[in-house]
């Protein structure tokens, strides 16, 4: 019998990680409260599961919210699972903190991070390297030309507000465009604005490399503002398909095939102690092999969907926050240098979809050392029916991958 409760906003793989992090540590069914079912968190035995279709209502959000507090007699730790989850939480703070414990930023911080184009604008001039970018704002119509031929194609094209981008969806959006010259970028622009999305987007420099490039480092900050723990992980992979390009399928902790290790972990500490951050960030990184740098692509404000990988190491998300709210327990900064792989994906997959042949080996190597883990495959959840939709799952990758080039 624990003496909390624990509500997840959403019903996605972020949410399945984080249940199965307070299942591991606790041995408790999470609650989950989320608008659309998806089989990570429904055909879980360690989830029970509610679904409110119009949770993005911030009025139906509060209303569920405080209907699931005032049932429990106990305090309740309340965990967000997306960016829009993250934002209604903060900007709701207020009203929730008569129930839930919470660990987030104050909403001023918060955008800063959550609309890109302010995060490039405000740490401009910080420590971080950040790509150079052209901000376009979808009320303009019209690029300005002079501003594109300061960039070099193939360029990255994103949402700043990715809250506002899922609120006008159409057919054929992805997460990220990388158009390869003016006409693409033109009609990608074209898209954007006929689907009514009405924000800014980043139009931005493409940091050269394949995914081996890419970079994950994982915060926690304790309430008072101090990091307590750190991560620095090299990709090997991430999802190819339109919606998920950018979420990360390969990782290995305590890896880095190239340069500035240090540096850059020196470099991410002194930035989250500068703003005053508190909760869990994850930073996305590519390192450029001309330059010799890591650039910072974005700072989410919340956990990823593969940061199990701290859990794997020892270092469970769940325990921090548990130790941190409800206990008052804040341990001293500790920086995981542990090697661990993380995979979404079949090794078949790994073999023949990672370019990089040395971090093929490292993976394989990490297997057979047994220090590989897989976040959906836990022997704790006993649902059949889980079993053999992960089954489906593992096989369409082979067609994903192959249907989808980046």
């Amino acid at each position: 019998m624990t003496d909390f409760d624990v509500l997840l906003i959403g019903t996605d793989i972020n949410a399945y990680f984080m249940a199965r992090n307070f299942h591991e540590e606790y041995g408790i069914v999470v609650n989950v409260i989320g608008k659309v079912a998806m089989g990570f968190t429904s055909y879980s035995t360690i989830c029970d599961v509610q679904i409110e279709p119009d949770l993005w209502n911030d009025d139906v959000f509060c209303r569920r919210l405080a209907e699931f507090g005032k049932r429990r007699n106990k305090k309740i730790i309340l965990v967000g699972t997306n960016d829009t989850y993250v934002r209604m939480i903060v900007e709701n703070a207020e009203f929730l903190r008569e129930w839930y414990l919470f660990n987030y930023v104050e909403k001023s911080l918060l955008d800063t991070l959550l609309l890109k184009e302010e995060f490039y604008k405000v740490y401009e001039d910080s420590n971080l390297h950040i790509p150079k970018t052209y901000f376009y704002s979808c009320k303009k119509q019209g690029l300005d030309l002079a501003e594109v031929k300061r960039l070099d194609f193939p360029l990255i094209v994103k949402p700043s507000d990715s809250v506002k981008w899922y609120n006008h969806e159409y057919p054929g959006q992805a997460k990220v465009y990388k158009p390869e010259s003016l006409s693409e970028l033109e009609k990608i622009v074209s898209d954007v604005e006929a689907a009514g999305y009405d924000g800014g987007l980043i139009i931005q420099e493409y940091i050269a490399g394949d995914d081996s490039h890419l970079f994950d480092s994982m915060f926690y900050c304790s309430k008072d503002g101090v990091p307590r723990l750190q991560t620095f992980a090299q990709i090997g992979l991430q999802e190819h398909s339109p919606t998920g390009i950018g979420n990360c399928t390969v990782l290995v902790n305590g890896y880095n095939q190239f340069e500035n290790t240090a540096e850059i972990i020196d470099e991410l500490v002194k930035f989250m102690v500068n703003i005053n951050y508190t909760g869990i960030a994850e930073f996305d990184l590519k390192y450029d092999p001309n330059r010799k740098k890591f650039y910072v692509l974005e700072i989410n404000p919340r956990q990823a969907r593969s940061s199990y990988y701290l859990t794997a190491c020892g270092h469970n998300l769940a325990k921090y926050l548990v130790d941190d709210l409800v206990h008052g327990k804040r341990p001293e900064f500790h920086f995981i240098a542990d090697e661990m792989a993380l995979s979404f994906v079949p090794i078949s997959i790994i073999k023949k979809h990672i370019e990089n042949e040395a971090y093929v080996s490292k993976v394989l190597e990490l297997k057979d050392q047994q220090r590989f883990t897989r976040v959906l495959d836990y022997k704790g959840d006993k649902s059949l029916k889980r079993k053999l939709w992960l089954l489906v799952r593992d096989f369409n990758y082979a067609s994903k991958y192959k249907e989808n080039k980046w």
